[in-house]
């Protein structure tokens, strides 16, 4: 009995390790547990039950980020974002049936490296407003980059500092937008049968009770860390992520 329970400890011991640091991340910044979930998760289990374990994880880690922050929350981003991300699951949603199994994953790699690097070098999205055709088109974006990858955290960061000029109120605010691009994906999903319920719940109930200590206590660090060293840390694991991912191109 002891050596049984021995095996299933180091069965979850990688997972629940990259739960732990991504949703630190997520407690800390209020977005990017996916980016480095997602793609180290990838390594072990088939991206569609990735995707779906990580929806089903930040759905209420998001709320708990939010509901710590809520009085920083702009609600009425979610009725303008809602439609672009319907129309984005959608479009996610035929791309995955019609790409072969490798590409999703060598195009998660490339996006989690641009990102990586992005951050590396400091980039900061424009400040000039944006038309109404560019936010549809950017909040579609979204909806694509979530059913695919269950990464959209990006995306609505750069379409809320478009909007939004305080950085406490998109630090709230993007949780928030998050959950409904989650959930909006994982229906679409769980409805295409592009995982096994099943199994995926089984995977959370191992992982969610550290996700959610990770979101607290990465909340609580949040004004106590020096954002710059955050930035390149995660930066840099973000480029060997990706990179690592990237060799399905050549498979």
């Amino acid at each position: 009995m002891l050596e049984l329970l021995i095996q299933e400890a180091m069965q979850w011991w990688w997972p629940v390790l990259v739960v732990g640091c991504a949703y630190l991340i997520l407690g800390i910044a209020g977005f990017g547990s996916a980016l480095v979930s997602v793609p180290l998760l990838a390594w072990i289990w088939p991206l569609p039950e990735v995707v779906g374990l990580v929806l089903l994880m930040d759905i209420p880690t998001s709320i708990l980020h939010g509901g710590l922050n809520v009085k920083s929350v702009r609600l009425g981003m979610l009725k303008r974002t809602l439609p672009g991300m319907v129309a984005g699951c959608a479009l996610g949603l035929w791309l995955i049936g019609a790409l072969e199994p490798r590409w999703p994953l060598a195009l998660l790699g490339a996006y989690v490296f641009v990102v990586g690097l992005q951050w590396l070098r400091g980039h900061t999205p424009s400040s000039q407003p944006l038309s109404a055709l560019r936010f549809h088109v950017l909040c579609g974006f979204i909806g694509v980059i979530e059913i695919m990858f269950g990464t959209a955290g990006p995306v609505v960061l750069a379409l809320l500092r478009r909007l939004l000029h305080d950085v406490q109120t998109i630090r709230a605010t993007a949780p928030v937008v998050m959950v409904v691009a989650s959930i909006l994906a994982l229906l679409s999903l769980w409805a295409s049968n592009a995982f096994d319920m099943g199994v995926v719940a089984n995977r959370w109930m191992h992982t969610f009770p550290m996700a959610a200590l990770a979101v607290v206590v990465g909340n609580h660090f949040a004004r106590r860390i020096p954002t710059p060293w955050m930035v390149r840390l995660v930066a840099v694991l973000l480029m060997l992520c990706g990179l690592s991912l990237m060799r399905w191109l050549w498979q």
